[in-house]
């Protein structure tokens, strides 16, 4: 049998689907922010948890594609609580007013999912300066995460019920730069690789789980952690408190 459609401890393997893995969950009344979901496993994630109830803002970078999305979305499940805000993962500026802007919807935020990224890109800096798929796929999400996680505590005290963080990594986290992530050539555009630069942002990706699991856990909040993997071979991260 291949390898990765065995099923896991879980009784899912890589090549359940979504719905399959949600079944008999009933997702009312929990928000959660998906990045990137305007395609691909973001789309995907948002319409299967609409679907269970929860009530999903699409963190987008292209706003008329999130619209596309979630009118397709609603139009399949009527019932569906979708909404779109922009975002873009590459500046430091407008992942602060996304979560500034979310904040003062008073929202609850019970799931955040780190999807969105870039793969393999020529090199490009973001608008912060910094190598484009470092920004975007880690130190971006760190952000984002950082800046949501006092909201994501309160929610999850006032209503009882575990939080959920999700980083997607890649199993490209296994083949970085030699020496692991370049912290002191994060820029080097003469050394550049495209592969191994993803490798390295998805490598810290598996760091940032690791590491705020650990704090999670430290500071009493109760914790879980699970690695998965999916049919697209990325590395999904969960943790809870």
């Amino acid at each position: 049998m291949w390898p990765f459609c065995r099923k896991g401890p879980s009784g899912f393997s890589s090549s359940s689907t979504a719905e399959e893995v949600t079944q008999g969950i009933d997702g009312t009344g929990l928000t959660a922010i998906i990045t990137g979901a305007s395609s691909g496993i973001g789309t995907e994630t948002t319409r299967v948890l609409a679907l269970r109830g929860v009530h999903v803002i699409m963190a987008v970078r292209n706003m008329a594609a999130g619209r596309d999305v979630k009118e397709a979305i609603v139009k399949e499940i009527p019932t569906a609580k979708v909404d779109a805000m922009e975002l873009d993962l590459s500046s430091f500026s407008s992942i602060r007013k996304f979560a500034s802007d979310f904040k003062s919807s008073n929202l609850p935020l019970n799931i955040l999912i780190n999807n969105a990224g870039v793969m393999a890109t020529p090199f490009m800096l973001s608008k912060d300066n910094i190598e484009l798929q470092f920004a975007t796929n880690h130190l971006g999400h760190f952000l984002l995460t950082n800046l949501l996680l006092e909201t994501m505590k309160k929610t999850s005290k006032q209503s009882e019920k575990e939080g959920r963080i999700v980083n997607v990594s890649s199993m490209a986290h296994r083949f970085p730069y030699s020496e692991g992530i370049r912290f002191d050539k994060i820029n080097d555009k003469l050394g550049y690789s495209s592969i191994a630069a993803y490798g390295q942002s998805k490598l810290a990706n598996v760091l940032h789980a690791n590491e705020l699991s650990r704090r999670l856990k430290v500071h009493e909040i109760f914790y879980k952690f699970y690695c998965l993997l999916c049919s697209k071979c990325c590395s999904h991260f969960f943790f809870s408190f």
